[in-house]
């Protein structure tokens, strides 16, 4: 028996019909109706950069801009230290990757330099510390961002911690994806 206040998933109020309808009606009028050939170019982008389209097309609606590449922290390559090559299945679906930026960040104790060797990384800087403040973490991000010359909501991180995930406001990035999601 549903408690006071609770409607029991159901409107009795006159005009709900209505108000559904209207409201479903906004709704739809407020997304933007792209000509199939831009769906259809955003697509074989989605495809390029290795994404489902759903999450290319929510990141670049997010931010208004196209992708142009990744940033990996260490954990979500799965190279937990120097010496240790990446992991065949990770190192192979970053050469899948077409037109697309593949930068690495390294976590103590992984260099940047044993990060840049391994093969689909392009260049690699090293992560922020954990024990890092808020202003440090994203000073050092400006600087991956800045090295880079490129805007940073261009880029989308893909990480395997939540620590990983707060760079992403630090940084201004694009978005995050988790290694999960990217590396089935």
């Amino acid at each position: 028996m549903a408690g006071i206040g609770h409607n029991s998933g159901l409107s009795q109020e006159p005009g709900h019909s209505w108000r559904k309808f209207a409201w479903t009606k906004a709704r739809q009028d407020l997304l933007p109706v792209l000509p199939i050939e831009v769906v259809r170019l955003r697509v074989k982008r989605a495809a390029e950069l290795g994404l489902p389209y759903k999450t290319y097309a929510g990141i670049r609606a997010s931010n208004g801009h196209d992708l142009i590449g990744f940033l990996f922290s260490s954990n979500a390559l799965r190279v937990p230290s120097c010496g240790q090559a990446m992991p065949g299945d990770r190192a192979a679906r970053l050469e899948t990757l077409v037109n697309t930026a593949r930068h690495g960040l390294a976590h103590r104790p992984v260099t940047p330099t044993h990060l840049a060797g391994l093969a689909g990384i392009d260049r690699a800087f090293a992560a922020p510390r954990f024990a890092d403040s808020s202003s440090a973490m994203r000073r050092d991000l400006d600087q991956v961002t800045g090295t880079l010359r490129q805007p940073a909501d261009r880029f989308v991180l893909v990480g395997d911690t939540d620590f990983e995930r707060e760079w992403v406001a630090a940084a201004r990035l694009a978005g995050y994806v988790s290694a999960e999601a990217f590396f089935p």
